[in-house]
């Protein structure tokens, strides 16, 4: 099928082209080039090479004569060149099929081998055109999807005034949204690459489970929250320019440090200043509904019961049947449901105010520049809800991803205590504790419920890594009084044996 046709007035255009197809590309890939003598196959394969390995000066020579050069790249890269080849055959011994397990082949003269190629590839024909050329590219979907999508972000950036802006990597996590390094004009600026989640089958009351788990849908929330966290004082990045119909945005950069060490342990006075950052965010008083900036309004929602029963549930649905090699039957879920709605209904009275829902590590940038409570950058608060504050501290302290000392853990959650006993507000510690206790077992029901979907749906099983500090997180939360009927339940379900 024609997916579209993009006119290259000159070299550096074509060099662009190729760059902005190397935020497109996925392994398993093959994208065949077409084109005479001099039509820009060559320079658009080094652009796409070069900007995969983000060096605009790597060597990359031509493959007529070796047939094929291999890059090992973050996403492998084989550049294939099929002009001296006679027999189709030969692509067996130039190890196309073997290529493609794991990266992405470009092939120079795929018409030497038409028949032997993958039915399912990108191709891109490259013609003359008077001093420029055109690319007519063709090709499947979803593989036509994404190239649409980066032919999208280059002409948002053209609208923002950065037609030449360059393009690079950054980070791609366990949701559908995507970043990426922008260099224009001596800046560097982040471009948030979040299409419209795709409905899922309805689960219950009419909606789809991002709609009762209250998962950022579209871009709107994150503008909203973002400008909401930076007018009470936080860090949280600016955003310059926006497409809120199609999910795309260009916010500041706030840097590229963490709050972990060399060897990924936490940094005892960066953890601790986020602990603040929580303490002064929650000392404000909650808003429930904050501007969008573009006329509209946009209602925070709330962590509800059927918010806090779907994400446990996770539990139940992944977790359990990957532990014990059945699915859990009725009573089982029935009495976890139960207990769980006990627990939600005794945080009626808790401290509420606005979630980030996932501040810890990765979500966290140091900003040595600053002072105090500015040095700590907040990303990823699209999902921000309103809910016990107790939530993000849990989050914090419990790290999913961390190993967080002991000694650590406890001088955080002293500290945040008595930051919020110094701000006067009546603040109820021995309440706040319980709370803290219901909400960092809540959220770690839900993680084991997650790293489990990852590995069996999605084919990421390096998130299982987290699963003995997950299980070890949820003991401890299950210590208070409070959770004593889960952690019976648990006992039960042989969720927390010695082999867990």
């Amino acid at each position: 099928m024609s997916v579209a046709t993009v006119h290259l007035a000159d070299e550096a255009e074509t060099i662009r082209f190729g760059e902005d197809m190397a935020r497109a590309v996925r392994p398993g890939d093959l994208i065949a080039l077409s084109g005479d003598l001099g039509a820009g196959k060559s320079t658009f394969a080094r652009a796409l090479i070069r900007a995969m390995a983000d060096d605009e000066f790597m060597e990359v020579p031509s493959p007529t004569f070796t047939l094929v050069q291999s890059y090992a790249l973050r996403i492998p890269i084989a550049h294939f060149d099929l002009y001296r080849v006679a027999d189709a055959a030969e692509l067996d011994e130039l190890g196309l099929e073997e290529a493609l397990e794991d990266g992405v082949c470009l092939v120079e003269w795929p018409e030497r081998a038409e028949d032997a190629l993958p039915a399912q590839r990108l191709t891109l024909r490259f013609l003359h055109h008077g001093d420029g050329r055109l690319v007519e590219i063709d090709g499947p979907e979803p593989l036509a999807a994404r190239v649409r999508r980066t032919l999208e972000i280059r002409a948002f950036l053209a609208g923002a005034g950065l037609a030449d802006a360059r393009r690079r990597h950054l980070t791609g996590d366990a949701s559908i949204r995507a970043y990426e390094h922008v260099y224009a004009g001596g800046q560097r600026y982040v471009l948030m690459d979040s299409p419209r989640h795709t409905p899922g089958p309805i689960l219950a009351h009419g909606k789809y489970y991002q709609q009762i788990a209250h998962i950022a849908e579209d871009v709107r929330p994150f503008v909203a929250v973002a400008a909401h966290l930076g007018a009470r004082g936080l860090a949280a990045p600016a955003v310059f320019e926006k497409d809120l119909d199609r999910g795309i945005l260009l916010i500041e950069d706030l840097g590229h440090d963490g709050v972990l060490d060399a060897e990924g342990r936490p940094i005892a006075e960066r953890y601790l200043e986020s602990v603040a950052t929580l303490a002064e965010l929650h000392r404000q008083p909650v808003q429930e509904t904050i501007p969008v900036g573009d006329g509209s309004d946009y209602r925070i929602p709330d962590f509800d019961l059927d918010a806090m029963q779907i994400e446990v549930s996770l539990l139940t649905d992944w977790y359990l049947p990957w532990k014990t090699g059945a699915a859990a039957d009725t009573a089982t879920r029935d009495a976890y449901r139960g207990i769980w709605s006990d627990l939600v209904a005794g945080l009626e009275t808790a401290e509420r105010n606005l979630l980030l829902r996932d501040f810890h590590s990765p979500n966290i940038i140091w900003r040595p520049q600053a002072s105090g409570i500015d040095c700590v950058g907040i990303i990823d608060f699209q999902d921000a809800m309103i809910g016990p504050t107790a939530y993000d501290v849990a989050s914090l302290v419990q790290d999913a991803r961390v190993d967080v000392p002991p000694e650590l853990a406890s001088q955080m959650l002293e500290h945040y205590l008595g930051l919020r006993e110094t701000q006067g507000s009546g603040f109820d510690r021995n309440a706040f504790m319980a709370a803290w206790h219901v909400m960092a077992a809540q959220r770690n029901c839900k993680l084991v419920g997650i790293w489990v979907r990852l590995m069996q749906r999605d084919g990421k099983p390096a998130y299982m890594k987290h699963m003995p500090r997950t299980l070890e997180n949820l003991r401890m939360a299950l210590s208070h009084p409070r959770l004593a009927p889960l952690r019976e339940w648990c006992g039960k379900a042989g969720i927390l044996s010695d082999e867990s």
